[in-house]
């Protein structure tokens, strides 16, 4: 009786040893992530300047650890304890954290996005406002503190928590006939939506941005043929990696979080109940915070750069490959393990201020020193 009842609970849930190995993989793939990540950043000093930008990486990687640590016990436990779960004011709390980092996540993301844009598309407008470190604080204060009101709303009755039919994770009650909870759920899938592709625009716009900057660059006529190849040749590097970075942020958004929208509007409206799909979209979901810190810390650091100097080493002729200490004295600042917008838009609003017909000597270029190291 008791084999025929252990084969019966392991026909309905998986069997703990094999089920149990993914969250645990994800928990630490996540934690170790984030870690990493935020140590980088701390022994970074060149990461502290870029205050802004700095700040909200640093809240993402916090967000994301926080996430990862809270959550993630919490489903390992019901893997253990089938009924960790069942108790109504742990699916409650366990509802609130997938709510919460999610869109909270999500949400930074979209801020850092519009500070690049604001950064490199409306420089004037990034003065005005004071876009620094601590606006950038105050701005994540407002996020958080809004998303605890705005994900606690199930809590105070606006929604039920409902522990779903795979018995392994909590979220709302999306497919209730209940006026209230059916517009919290179309509400909370429509600002993540908006968040989601406010992001992929504002990330296209910097693109565009960039390619527009690098072509007006590159037909910009100089006298000395050799100063405009080392320009080019410098943006182009940076103007790459960022590109690259902007892409692979927009995929990983995409990628990770539409699942979960489009399951929330399609249990929503009741277009069709498919409990193993609401179950392969949280587990996307949850991927986001294993793949925020390699994509947005680690990747835009000066490896690619690195990469991309070492496949050109092999096409540079000889007298190129001499001219390249001179990039040094140029500005010996942005050959410097530095921090990729910084270094195009310190490129960029030197291009923009040499002129048409330009001749360097060492006056020129004892000035061009000074101003570096003064900025520095």
């Amino acid at each position: 009786m008791a084999a025929e009842t252990s084969a019966a609970e392991c026909s309905d849930v998986p069997c703990v040893p094999t089920a149990i190995c993914l969250p645990v993989f994800m928990f630490a793939g996540g934690a170790i992530g984030n870690l990493i990540a935020i140590i980088v950043l701390s022994v970074s000093r060149q990461e502290r300047k870029s205050s802004a930008f700095y700040t909200l990486v640093c809240g993402l990687a916090v967000t994301d650890l926080l996430g990862t640590c809270l959550a993630s016990p919490l489903t390992i436990a019901n893997y253990l304890d089938m009924h960790v779960l069942k108790d109504e004011h742990v699916c409650e709390f366990h509802t609130f954290l997938l709510l919460f980092f999610g869109l909270t996540g999500i949400s930074i993301i979209f801020a850092m996005a519009a500070e690049r844009y604001l950064a490199i598309c409306c420089p004037y407008t990034y003065q005005r406002w004071g876009v620094d470190r601590r606006f950038a604080q105050k701005f994540l204060f407002f996020i958080y503190m809004s998303h605890i009101f705005f994900c606690c709303l199930p809590m105070m009755g606006m929604a039920r928590s409902e522990l779903q039919s795979s018995t392994t994770w909590c979220f709302i009650d999306w497919r209730t006939q209940d006026p209230v909870s059916v517009t919290y759920s179309i509400l909370y899938g429509a600002v993540s939506l908006l968040l989601i592709l406010g992001t992929i625009a504002l990330n296209l716009g910097v693109c565009a941005s960039l390619l527009l900057m690098r072509q007006r660059t590159v037909q910009r006529p100089v006298t000395r043929v050799s100063v405009r190849d080392r320009w080019r040749a410098l943006s182009s590097a940076a103007e790459t990696q960022m590109i690259t970075v902007l892409v692979l942020t927009s995929a990983v958004v995409l990628a990770c979080s539409a699942p979960l929208v489009v399951r929330v509007f399609a249990n929503s409206f009741k277009l069709k109940n498919d409990p193993k799909a609401d179950l392969a979209a949280i587990r996307i979901a949850s991927v986001n915070p294993i793949l925020d810190p390699w994509i947005y810390i680690l990747l835009r650091r000066s490896l690619f750069r690195r990469l991309l100097n070492m496949s050109r080493r092999g096409s540079q002729n000889p007298s190129s490959v001499q001219s390249s200490p001179q990039r040094n004295m140029f500005y010996p600042d942005i050959m410097r393990d530095s921090h990729v917008i910084t270094q195009l838009m310190c490129s960029a609003n030197i291009i923009t201020q040499i002129p048409t017909t330009v001749k360097l000597d060492s006056c020129h270029t004892e000035c061009l020193q000074q101003t570096s190291h003064t900025a520095d």
